[in-house]
């Protein structure tokens, strides 16, 4: 589907800005294989004068240098945490400043936008703050004291926004901001994240159209075939820039471009897009950095690093969460160390996003061919059986197969009929989570598993349960400042005792040179049910990190000579054989002369 000429009208460029000829020459060949080359210029020339209006705003943004993230990265609702007197934003930033400032520095603030549905990712208006959670000056204050994250939900917009309203009532640039289903359109071999229709008929000015819908009627998707939509967005883009934003989640980016007859995900326009985005961002602002959402198998997933240089700096590890659990379950981390000694990125401009569990639960489509189809299936009954939900995707034979698990990950881990508050609940549930501190990349925890929440039943009531959106609600409470300062008040309670080692870890992660997101990582082989890892190059300052995923203690030989320091317990630890005991870690570093 091609894109139609520019209608929206062109804003006026900043005298005396110009896009770097090899940036603009770059993007004038991307959006050539997108719209053809009698439009590229045209569509080059409004993207111009978008980034030529930030940095007219912010000219300090361009000779900021580029590095990734050097600590960990909350995940987390605007509204996650209220208080009586301020604002949601307001009382988040206070509790993160007061609770978390030395475990810390970056905040990725989910979708805080006006929304209709899913909890903020179907956007009414991506320019506005909810005026439920706060202010743009709200999210200016906490941008004084930690790293901004933010999300960018580009492949869809809410049913009931203006955009949407604008394009049935047939008006321009709105009216073809909509991706819109052509008549005999071949849709039967395109990629499923949900079960629900794919397209919804909706009455227009100009009739009944069919819109493309990939995630819900709520959510419609945007149509980047059009060049006036892929700079709109771009205006977007780079207004998050100017708010605040250092790092910007693509929010199932591997959907954008559409072309029927095709599987429509990681299609060629789709690389493109971000890369034409990735070079806008490099010609005003190097430092912000993008991170893909891409709830795919693994050898797809990575796929959005590009060559290191030209697309994603960073992409969400989603084949850990499934993985992990899977080596819980079992009591048996060989299958997660072969995955973990292959792990590789293409250059050291770029590293993994490392994930747990995020607030839409568990995905599994990363460890699809780690993973048998049937050995899917006995984990998401293992998750019924802990009480959890378990959200499918419709398959092109028309069959169902699991996406997602709805369930927190402390339950997740949790045997069924095992004690919560023993210790041994809590010594697996933190080795599992020191797993993604271990590994290289940047380590981002969603708020829920600092505290090992449960899953929030209550919530469900009401609402459609045999829907996704709403199976998430189990792992999404919020919580008052009252209620929260109540749970961690009590330093024998189960959530204070996970909060006080969690947070321990998250220090010494920090201030570790070898977790460094770029320092080498290697797999060692000591034991079948403990993933073991090396960080750092081999020899003085190195760190082994041990990580004992099985219910029976574990005898290994450690690989070299000399003591080490256990950096979590300041243990000294002599060379030779060692028993490391049920669902433990340990962090030894070599001793620098």
């Amino acid at each position: 589907m091609m894109g139609d000429a520019m209608t929206t009208p062109r804003r006026s460029q900043p005298a005396g800005f110009a896009l770097p000829a090899e940036i603009r020459g770059a993007i004038v060949e991307r959006l050539a294989d997108l719209y053809g080359a009698d439009r590229a210029d045209c569509v080059a020339e409004a993207l111009e004068a978008v980034a030529g209006r930030l940095h007219a705003a912010r000219p300090d943004l361009a000779a900021r240098p580029r590095t990734l993230p050097q600590d960990p990265v909350l995940i987390t609702y605007g509204d996650q945490v209220t208080a009586p007197g301020v604002t949601p934003l307001a009382a988040l930033d206070r509790w993160v400043t007061e609770r978390l400032s030395d475990a810390l520095g970056t905040v990725h603030l989910l979708p805080f936008f006006p929304y209709s549905s899913d909890d903020g990712f179907s956007v009414i208006d991506y320019r506005q703050i909810d005026p439920r959670l706060g202010t743009w000056s709200d999210i200016g204050a906490m941008g004084e004291r930690v790293t901004l994250m933010f999300d960018a939900v580009i492949n869809h917009a809410s049913a009931q926004g203006p955009w949407f309203e604008a394009f049935k009532a047939g008006q321009a640039p709105y009216s073809r901001y909509f991706r819109v289903v052509e008549a005999g359109e071949d849709l039967s071999q395109v990629t499923r994240p949900r079960t629900t229709p794919l397209t919804h008929e909706v009455s227009t000015a100009d009739g009944s159209k069919r819109v493309w819908t990939t995630f819900s009627d709520d959510q419609v998707d945007l149509d980047f075939a059009n060049p006036d939509l892929l700079v709109e967005i771009a205006d977007v883009l780079l207004g998050y820039v100017a708010h605040g934003a250092r790092l910007i989640r693509l929010d199932a980016v591997c959907f954008l471009w559409k072309i029927g007859g095709s599987t429509c995900i990681h299609l060629p326009g789709t690389h493109r897009i971000i890369q034409i985005y990735r070079l806008l961002m490099d010609a005003v602002a190097p430092s912000v950095l993008f991170v893909t959402e891409t709830n795919v198998p693994h050898e797809e997933n990575v796929g959005y690093f590009g060559d290191g240089h030209t697309e994603a700096q960073m992409v969400y590890n989603f084949a850990l969460p499934p993985l992990l659990l899977d080596a819980v379950h079992r009591e048996d981390a060989e299958r997660l160390s072969d995955w973990a000694a292959d792990l590789s990125v293409p250059s050291a401009d770029c590293c993994f996003f490392n994930i747990t569990a995020t607030h839409d639960g568990i995905g599994v489509r990363g460890a699809q061919g780690r993973m048998t189809p049937a050995e899917v299936l006995g984990l998401a009954e293992a998750i019924r059986q802990r009480g959890g939900l378990v959200s499918n995707r419709r398959l092109p034979d028309g069959s169902d197969s699991p996406y997602e698990l709805n369930i927190t990950l402390f339950d997740a881990l949790l045997p069924p009929g095992a004690d919560p508050a023993g210790t041994e609940a809590l010594d697996r549930y933190l080795t599992a989570q020191a797993v993604a501190l271990s590994l290289a990349g940047v380590p981002a925890i969603y708020v829920h598993n600092l505290f090992g929440s449960r899953s929030d039943h209550a919530a469900l009531a009401g609402v459609d349960a045999t829907q996704t959106e709403f199976k998430r609600l189990v792992n999404r409470h919020k919580f008052t400042r009252a209620e929260l300062d109540g749970l961690l008040a009590d330093p024998g309670s189960r959530e204070a005792r996970i909060f006080a080692r969690y947070t321990r870890l998250l220090q010494l992660w920090r201030q570790e040179p070898a977790f460094a997101p770029t320092s080498p990582q290697a797999v060692l082989r000591l034991h079948p049910g403990v993933l073991a890892i090396r960080r750092g190059p081999e020899g003085a300052g190195d760190v082994i990190c041990l990580h004992n995923l099985s219910g029976q203690p574990a005898e290994l030989m450690l690989p070299d000579a000399g003591a080490r320091t256990d950096i979590v317990t300041g243990e000294s630890v002599p060379a030779g054989s060692l028993v490391l005991p049920a669902w433990s870690m340990r962090w030894l570093r070599r001793p620098i002369p």
